[in-house]
């Protein structure tokens, strides 16, 4: 009987399949780690409300966003200030506002969960 760690036994491990795995997890670790970030940023979800509405609307100012969604101002832009310090957003200043936009790799990355939430094809085995 091989043993390959401290907990799994069994009688046969297929040693290079193990081997081969962990150079490909090793290959993206860092990928996969700014994959999971986003993934956690947006998980929240008064923020992909926000990134919804910002990729439907092109752009739009906090004010705008606190009417929408019924929130405080402050509280906007407290999501708005997480999601612009890990570029998932931009700020531009137009006059005494600031209309946010999406970056166009996070635009990119979400079109296809966007475009399942609006068909309504979302996992429904995980839902609440």
């Amino acid at each position: 009987m091989k043993k390959t760690s401290g907990n799994c036994i069994r009688a046969f491990a297929n040693i290079k399949q193990i081997s081969d795995c962990k150079k490909q997890i090793d290959a993206i670790e860092t990928n996969l780690n700014l994959m999971a970030n986003a993934l956690d940023l947006v998980g929240n979800n008064v923020r992909l409300k926000i990134l919804y509405l910002l990729n439907q609307h092109i752009n739009l100012c906090v004010c705008d966003m606190s009417d929408i969604l019924e929130m405080t101002a402050p509280s906007i832009s407290q999501h708005l200030r997480k999601m612009k310090d890990r570029g998932i957003i931009i700020g531009v200043k137009k006059g005494t506002l600031i209309h946010y936009y999406l970056t166009a790799e996070f635009t990119d990355l979400f079109k296809d969960i966007f475009k399942r939430i609006e068909k309504g094809e979302v996992l429904k085995s995980i839902a609440i």
